[in-house]
């Protein structure tokens, strides 16, 4: 599949705010379709998964303080005809312990947000039986 670039989307989230939903309604208000994400900053209480093959289901790690959001990488597609944003993040305590997985939630302290639209055919994920939501696979 062949994409070309859209708008880029610099912003800052609000304190307080859950970011997994945020960056969905972002792109919901700015009908960015398909794109790119990453960010950087600081999370409160963060949930990440960790996707267990064999239960099918992701296993939620909790966090419990604040944590720097070293690393966030991700992109935005379709899920049930609305943007939905599948993000990773690499988050570290304060001795320097990194903790990664899916975002699954976390409050927000201080995050900056990179999102990069890219136009062309929408990607659309379908549940598949694996039980994963996912794109449909390149022939």
């Amino acid at each position: 599949m062949r994409f070309s670039r859209g708008r880029n989307f610099l912003f800052r989230v609000p304190e307080g705010r859950e970011l997994l939903s945020y960056i969905n309604e972002f792109a919901e208000k700015n009908n960015v379709l398909i794109g790119t994400v990453t960010a950087i900053g600081s999370l409160r209480n963060p949930k990440i998964g960790y996707f267990d093959e064999e239960a099918g289901e992701y296993k939620i790690i909790t966090l419990t303080g604040t944590y720097e959001l070293v690393s966030l990488l991700g992109n935005i597609s379709l899920k049930d005809g609305k943007p939905f944003a599948h993000l990773h993040v690499a988050l570290g305590d304060s001795d320097g312990m990194v903790y990664g997985g899916h975002l699954i939630e976390g409050e927000v302290f201080v995050t900056e947000v990179f999102i990069q639209e890219l136009l062309g055919e929408p990607l659309e994920r379908k549940l598949k039986e694996n039980g994963l939501a996912l794109w449909d696979a390149e022939d």
